[in-house]
């Protein structure tokens, strides 16, 4: 029942930057890991960062690790993803889903059970 909505997608240059945003539609965020995942076509869903509620615990795929930045404002109810330096690898449909945990560890295999309905994000010349 918790509704995530995602934002900021769009079309972008590589080396260029998109800022997305998951807010909590009906609910509040704050207690819950919030994870972004990406599906590209032909490719397996895959884990792009994780913030859990005490804003400090935080982890990034390798892939994006020093570009992405994972952040949270709970007055704001939401999480946003800034990413720079973007490549055409990054493009992708991005997902942010919620977890009942503490924090971010095992994010990748763990089970979100809320999501959003996707944004897409597409890097190209």
């Amino acid at each position: 029942q918790l509704q995530l909505v995602e934002s900021g997608g769009g079309l972008v240059q590589p080396g260029g930057s998109l800022r997305l945003s998951c807010t909590g539609s009906g609910f509040n965020l704050d207690p819950y890991v919030i994870g972004w995942f990406r599906q590209a076509p032909g490719k397996e869903r895959e884990g792009v960062a994780c913030i859990a509620s005490n804003l400090i615990s935080t982890d990034y795929a390798d892939s994006v690790r020093g570009r992405f930045t994972i952040s949270r404002d709970n007055a704001k109810n939401t999480v946003t993803l800034q990413m720079n330096s973007l490549r055409a690898e990054d493009t992708a449909v991005y997902y942010c889903a919620a977890a009942g945990a503490a924090t971010c560890g095992g994010w990748k295999r763990r089970g979100f059970g809320d999501w959003g309905l996707g944004t897409q994000v597409t890097v190209s010349s």
